[in-house]
């Protein structure tokens, strides 16, 4: 199952075709659209958003709430196109003085203009603008459906806002995940998330940016999925590549990441026990993924998340007429988008899983898929 992505953002809309679908997969659009109000929400998001109301639409390969087996189209209109009707208009010629000259340091603005030959950074920022995930999660919702008919959830949670985080030992097997949606940092400590808000203010006030860290959770998920035979099939890697297709991601680690190359072995690894009805951890140290697949437990991905390169407080830059030195453009933004970020790393993540399950139990029919699965728990079960 893959997906393509169009759109600019602020042109007519954005739409996404996924290909790869199974039959029989049951779509409600109402979460769907629930996750594209969650990827708007979050405390420090921009103007945009105020005038954006994120719903989908499905175009094709959906009957009577089920997937046909065929391509689904999905689209989402950007409401604020009709005030860009002048600036991004498909036909005519450019008018005089709406050209972007000043790129933006740590955006995609002045590599894109050098890579295909323009002098106007908005042919590149229109399509780079994070504004595009909107597709990429209406596109998740299909990955996601198919997940829950399997038993599966994908989740997430925001750890840290700049300087300030949650307790190094939070256990994410414990997270109210309620509770999560119903914070404004979708923080699962109320004290941390209040703290998040006041350092945003403060970014805010002195028109900077703030990032952060995010989890990604999925319980559920059965051992074996990925492979330990080819680099290509791990898990990890997939994860990996898919949650740093995000805009602004600079950082991924799995269960304990980074800070398992502090401890010595005994202290970095999850002993084995076994229970009635199969094999367990005590801990999770591994995040649910060893030797390239799942092993059962908790997938758990932290992913680091860079400020917003667009400052109300621009930094230096170069005209890219002139070559004299400019403040950088500025572009409508967010203070932080952290949470959102979040719900985007969720249909990524959803989407890899959704492939190692079709890899493993067939492509075709919902109802193969399911058959095939119950008979593999059967046999690993003890």
């Amino acid at each position: 199952m893959r997906y393509v992505t169009a759109g600019e953002s602020h042109g007519r809309s954005l739409s996404a075709i996924v290909t790869g679908v199974p039959a029989g997969i049951p779509v409600r659009l109402e979460l769907i659209d629930a996750d594209l109000a969650r990827r708007q929400s979050g405390y420090g998001r921009g103007g945009r958003q105020r005038i954006e109301t994120d719903r989908v639409s499905v175009l094709s390969g959906v009957r009577f709430g089920e997937t046909l087996g065929t391509p689904v189209s999905l689209a989402v209109a950007n409401r604020d196109w009709d005030n860009w009707l002048d600036v991004m208009a498909v036909t005519g010629t450019k008018p005089e003085g709406i050209r972007e000259t000043a790129p933006r340091p740590g955006h995609a603005d002045l590599a894109g203009v050098l890579k295909i030959g323009s002098d106007d950074t908005r042919d590149i920022l229109e399509r780079a603008s994070a504004r595009e995930t909107a597709a990429r999660v209406a596109a998740g919702g299909v990955a996601k459906a198919l997940l829950r008919a399997l038993g599966v959830e994908v989740a997430s949670y925001v750890a840290s806002v700049g300087d300030v985080a949650i307790p190094g030992d939070f256990d994410s097997r414990t997270v109210d995940m309620d509770a999560v949606e119903a914070s404004e940092m979708r923080c699962p400590v109320p004290a941390t998330g209040a703290a998040m808000m006041a350092a945003i203010d403060a970014a805010r006030a002195d028109g900077e940016s703030l990032g952060g860290v995010f989890v990604v959770v999925a319980d559920g998920l059965v051992p074996g999925l990925g492979t330990y035979a080819e680099a290509s099939g791990r898990l990890d890697a997939q994860l990996a590549a898919a949650v740093v297709s995000i805009p602004a991601i600079k950082g991924f680690e799995i269960g304990d990441g980074f800070a398992a190359a502090r401890v010595r072995g005994s202290e970095a690894h999850d002993e084995i026990h076994y229970a009635v009805g199969g094999f367990v951890r005590p801990t999770n140290r591994a995040g649910g993924l060893e030797g390239g697949m799942s092993n059962g437990e908790q997938l758990v991905i932290r992913a680091a998340m860079k400020p917003i390169p667009t400052l109300m407080r621009p930094l230096a830059s170069v005209d890219l007429d002139s070559l004299e030195a400019v403040d950088a453009s500025r572009e409508r933004s967010d203070v932080c988008a952290v949470p959102a970020a979040a719900v985007v790393a969720e249909a990524e993540v959803a989407f890899v899983l959704a492939n190692a399950y079709l890899d493993k139990f067939g492509h075709d029919a919902l109802k193969d898929i399911l058959l095939a699965r119950d008979h593999y728990l059967a046999r690993i079960a003890r």
